[in-house]
């Protein structure tokens, strides 16, 4: 898809790769969009620069009032933050809504911004908040506030030899009462029907002030001006809230597609609407995030690097696959499924649509569970990787044979095909050493991710309670 790959070590070799490429090269992250496009040809390139290794970028940060986020953090990043939680109420939900905790591991909210789509969750949100971008490039640094960023569909005001260093904005206050909604067809890896975010600022039971953004409704993320002014000084009775939903219908003009007519976009924005003001006007809603929720990632919230120190990348991946040293030579310019299938010969970990949508080819790699179909092969280098052969290898208590989930797997009957089994035990696997003890809204949720063809859930989430009931000394898995 590609064929060269740089990894520049600081912020500085990476503005200087930029000026160099301008045009002809794409910054990579997470990769969870731009592996994407890559494979389906939009913006084609025949150069990647690879941020990853830049220390200092995955941050989240609280100054004066000011929330900042690097460029490399990451949606669990801000879904595991309480301060994210508590004062970027809107910004959090919608991280949560973002694809399944094998996307949210890898993929950077810079990089939700960035692609523009407007269905793209976190966009609304941050729209609401009032937050701005923070661009670098060797010619200087720029602030470009967040709705003055998008010039149409997925058309923005980035500059080719720019990143997107920073994002920033006001820190919800106590008097500030928020959320963000997303309808979609199914109740994970959905994109949006429609989606909206409200931010209010009370005075009592008056409001004060509105900011009202809508996604997935127009080229670009639109304010609802006039639905904003008419709350303004009004306490949100529902006459109230049925007239401000009214005005925020008045200002999108949606098309019919696949997902929904217009008609139809239109008549549940207005209900949606409606509700969550009446609700807010009774407080502050529960975010319906967990206290504790399920990230699929084993490693300290102090890490600060999506992939790992030491020598550079040059050319040859230099990694650990299963608890094994191994180089990979011919896959620089390839995802890591197809490294591990093709390179590596461990053809465990299946393709079932290259984009990220059914998790038969989770793998883990560095502690997080990650779809390997959206991961460049690089990012492997000086990396640990374990596949579903090496699921069954000692673990650190020394034992063998099969991990206990592959055991339960058997024992309940939970593999019909087998296809996606794989990719099913690498997540279930990750829960397990993540929390020994999960419920079943725990086991949905890591498991949401991961597609099954053949049939129902229900014994693959009986393998993964029973496993966790009977097993819980026998699940130290090297990551």
């Amino acid at each position: 898809m590609w064929q060269h790959y740089l990894q520049p070590q600081s912020l500085a070799e990476a503005l200087t790769l930029l000026a160099n490429h301008a045009d002809r090269a794409r910054i990579v992250a997470g990769g969870t969009d731009v592996m994407v496009e890559l494979s389906r040809g939009v913006r084609p390139t025949k150069t990647l620069i690879d941020i990853t290794a830049i220390p200092g970028l995955r941050q989240i940060a609280v100054d004066d009032g000011v929330i900042s986020l690097g460029a490399l953090t990451t949606h669990n990043d801000v879904v595991a933050s309480p301060l994210c939680r508590e004062q970027a109420r809107p910004l959090a939900q919608a991280c949560w809504e973002v694809g399944a905790p094998q996307i949210r591991t890898r993929a950077t909210v810079a990089g939700n911004l960035v692609t523009a789509s407007p269905a793209n969750d976190t966009i609304t949100p941050l729209i609401a908040l009032d937050a701005e971008v923070v661009l670098l490039s060797e010619r200087g640094e720029r602030i470009v506030r967040l709705q003055d960023f998008y010039l149409g569909v997925r058309r923005t005001a980035l500059a080719p030899d720019e990143i997107l260093r920073q994002i920033r904005f006001p820190a919800m206050r106590d008097n500030q009462r928020a959320r963000f909604v997303k309808l979609g067809l199914r109740r994970a890896q959905a994109i949006s029907v429609i989606d909206f975010a409200v931010v209010l600022t009370m005075d009592g039971n008056v409001v004060t002030g509105a900011r009202i953004a809508l996604g997935s409704l127009a080229p670009t993320i639109v304010r609802a001006q006039n639905a904003e002014q008419f709350l303004a000084g009004k306490s949100l009775i529902p006459e109230v809230c049925a007239k401000a939903a009214a005005l925020v219908c008045a200002a999108v003009t949606p098309i019919d597609d696949i997902r929904g007519s217009a008609g139809y976009r239109l008549q549940t924005l207005h209900n949606l609407v409606a509700r969550t003001l009446q609700e807010l006007g009774r407080g502050n809603l529960p975010s319906g995030i967990p206290e504790h929720p399920v990230l699929l990632d084993t490693n300290g919230p102090e890490t600060d690097r999506l992939s790992p120190g030491g020598e550079p990348f040059a050319g040859v991946i230099e990694t650990r696959v299963n608890g094994h040293p191994m180089q990979l030579r011919a896959s620089t310019g390839c995802t890591l499924l197809d490294a591990l299938r093709n390179d590596a010969a461990l053809t465990g970990t299946k393709e079932g649509c290259a984009e990220g949508e059914c998790g038969a080819c989770t793998v883990w790699l560095n502690g997080q569970a990650v779809m390997a179909c959206l991961v460049p092969a690089p990012q492997a280098h000086n990396a640990a990787v374990v596949t579903i052969e090496g699921l069954a290898a000692s673990g650190a208590n020394g034992r063998t044979g099969l991990h206990p989930l592959q055991q339960r797997f058997i024992d309940c009957g939970a593999v019909q095909c087998g296809y996606c089994i794989p990719g099913m035990l690498m997540a279930g696997a990750k829960l397990l050493a993540e929390r020994p003890d999960p419920d079943l809204p725990a086991i949905q949720t890591a498991l949401s991710g991961n597609l099954c063809r053949c049939t129902g859930y229900r014994k693959i989430f009986d393998a993964v309670r029973v496993a966790s009931e009977q097993s819980r000394s026998h699940l130290g898995i090297r990551s």
